[in-house]
């Protein structure tokens, strides 16, 4: 199992890298990175190429991963594909960056769930009957399957809910407790209340 940060996005509506952003002392990058670490697993930061000199500041180069340029994709699935195309027999575990809110315990839970039931291509969450399919675990015969389908022109959308319709995957649905943990920070306004330190 390997993780894989999704820091690579234009954060346009933001008019800032997300990663970079503060929260807590560390930048979001850093706060996901973290939980990777006390889950025990290796893990790399996906980014677009752009990226690679302020995330070095940050992060030693190696653990960088900037999309395959092979790839006509935006969007999130670039990361996802890049990773799988330098990782092909690596199952993955996919995280935003733009969830700081996010806890090692909800991690461990699509762990739990991908570690006692091994029938399933992807492991994701349902938020109010929508999946989160970009904190999720997406196994190398899944993706093989999406990047052939890719290949042969065959993936009609680029999205991650479309990946996730086109593979078995098992959903978890998650407790009323759990959903603030999945709040998404895509624009400036949605900052209010979130402490930038």
């Amino acid at each position: 199992m390997l993780g894989v940060l999704l820091c690579g996005g234009l954060s346009t509506r933001m008019e800032s890298d997300k990663g970079l952003m503060h929260f807590q002392q560390n930048t979001w990058a850093e706060a996901a990175a973290k939980l990777f670490t006390q889950l025990d697993l290796p893990f790399i930061i996906s980014v677009n190429s752009k990226q690679v000199k302020n995330y070095t500041s940050i992060f030693s180069a190696d653990k960088l991963l900037t999309d395959n340029p092979i790839l006509q994709i935006n969007g999130p699935l670039c990361g996802v594909l890049s990773a799988h195309i330098k990782y092909p027999n690596h199952n993955l575990l996919v995280l935003a960056c733009d969830m700081p809110l996010m806890q090692k315990d909800l991690l461990q839970i699509l762990l739990n769930q991908y570690q006692t039931n091994a029938a399933f291509g992807a492991y994701y969450f349902l938020n109010n009957g929508q999946p989160e399919p970009l904190c999720a675990i997406y196994k190398a015969n899944a993706l093989s399957t999406i990047y052939q389908l890719y290949q042969d022109k065959k993936l009609l959308k680029h999205s991650m809910k479309f990946v996730l319709e086109q593979i078995s995957s098992a959903a978890i649905t998650l407790d009323k407790d759990q959903v603030e943990y999945f709040k998404n920070f895509n624009a400036r306004t949605d900052l209010n209340g979130l402490d930038p330190n």
